[in-house]
């Protein structure tokens, strides 16, 4: 039995591709349960996930992105540093960013971004998103044989999202080079990589675009994003709106990628669940939402305690870094019957913190549903057959597969994929 007494979650990369036996571990010791490094506390009770969440006045987002890498900017006097983290923000990596913002700062950002992701703006932009998937399914080689993340989940959310914003179609290469590559919160990385924030070069981008479109408005979302105004009528300097559409990218991207890639391997594991949903598409929704609390995109998601409070019973100092373990909350058994299996007809299928919960629920999160499902109908309808290439992952019984190097993400570095017989046409 491996003993993880010692386990740094930050720097051991043993547990990226396989993180389940250690989230065991941890789960024995308490669904809250302090780690050896860092001053940091491990949740993998989804009850006291669901109480930290809602308790955004002890727990900031300021490091929602890194955790606690690097080390914070002063020393945590007190049971209440809040005054210490207003005064040190700008210090912390993405702590200006619309993910690490707190209140009063984060409702106004954030309400210049939900109206680009309401039902009805993904349901206007459904014809538009069937064409950027239904070419890239067109590039498959004849062969079948595919890079799924490569050369189909990754450049599918990048375009998407040019596609949704209204992102030159000139452009639209720059952006899906660019995020193409690099690692978010990468095990083992120094703390100097960590806080490296990838957005700053394609925020300066957008920022352009704004600019034009306040100059000359037209119809798409970047005149929108431009054109919009705080809950209080004022409007947003060129550096806050590309903030927000900046935010947009990384959330877009990195919850939709992972997803698919995720999905795709279960649906060619069990083909049984292939077969049903490509008899029945309706049931595609409730495999998306029971996939995302089997296996999500987000590994793990960070709050700093900022005012020493109770939680379930458990007091957590302010100064503590809280890590919730996201994967291993949504397969707790005091939450989910039999969590380790993968059931379509598990009742209440939303109750899930695959994208966190409250205020910071991920803004991301209905994009990421609308791509997966979207996927899922347009290839399953295509292609009667869809397996994993044993010549890249092994045979059945046997196969290996490799996670992107994140403390935050859990997605398929690569993935594989055969797609056989054609069904019938798109």
């Amino acid at each position: 039995m491996t003993d993880y007494s010692q386990t740094d979650i930050y720097t051991d990369i043993s547990l990226v591709d396989d993180p389940w036996p250690y989230f065991e571990y941890l789960r024995e010791r308490g669904p809250i349960t302090p780690l050896p490094h860092r001053n940091v506390l491990a949740v993998t009770g989804f009850e006291e996930a669901l109480a930290i969440y809602a308790d955004p006045t002890s727990f900031s987002s300021v490091n929602s992105v890194t955790g606690p890498i690097p080390d914070l900017p002063f020393a945590a006097e007190g049971d209440d540093i809040r005054g210490q983290i207003a005064d040190h923000r700008s210090q912390i990596p993405f702590g200006m960013e619309v993910s690490g913002l707190d209140a009063p700062l984060h409702a106004p950002m954030r309400s210049l971004l939900m109206p680009l992701f309401t039902p009805g703006r993904l349901k206007a932009m459904d014809a538009g998103f069937r064409h950027v998937a239904e070419g890239l399914i067109a590039q498959f080689p004849a062969s079948g044989k595919v890079e799924f993340i490569r050369d189909y989940a990754n450049p599918l959310a990048t375009l998407i999202i040019t596609e949704l914003l209204g992102i030159p179609r000139q452009d639209r290469p720059i952006f899906r080079k660019y995020f193409a590559q690099g690692t978010a919160a990468e095990v083992g990385a120094s703390a100097d990589v960590i806080a490296t924030n990838p957005l700053i070069e394609m925020g300066m981008r957008i920022a352009g675009y704004i600019a034009a479109r306040r100059a000359e408005p037209q119809d798409d979302l970047l005149t929108q994003l431009a054109l919009a105004r705080f809950p209080d009528g004022s409007e947003p300097s060129l550096e806050q709106a590309a903030r927000v559409a900046s935010f947009l990218f990384g959330a877009g991207q990195d919850t939709t990628v992972k997803l698919l890639g995720n999905a795709f391997r279960l649906l060619c594991e069990r083909q049984d669940l292939q077969g049903e949903l490509r008899a029945d598409s309706t049931h595609i929704p409730n495999f998306v939402e029971e996939m995302l609390r089997y296996e999500g995109s987000i590994r793990a998601s960070h709050r700093l305690c900022q005012r020493t409070t109770e939680v379930c019973g458990y007091t957590i100092e302010a100064g503590t870094t809280v890590w919730i373990a996201n994967l291993a909350v949504n397969r707790d058994p005091r939450r989910f019957v039999d969590p380790s299996t993968f059931d379509m007809d598990r009742p209440r299928l939303k109750e899930h913190l695959a994208f966190g919960r409250g205020s910071h629920t991920c803004a991301g999160a209905p994009l990421a549903r609308a791509e997966t499902r979207l996927s899922l109908e347009l290839l399953l309808r295509r292609f009667a057959d869809i397996r994993i290439d044993d010549r890249h992952h092994g045979a059945e019984g046997s196969r290996e597969f490799r996670y992107e190097n994140s403390y935050v993400l859990r997605g398929l570095s690569e993935l594989h994929l055969i797609f056989g017989e054609s069904a019938r046409s798109v």
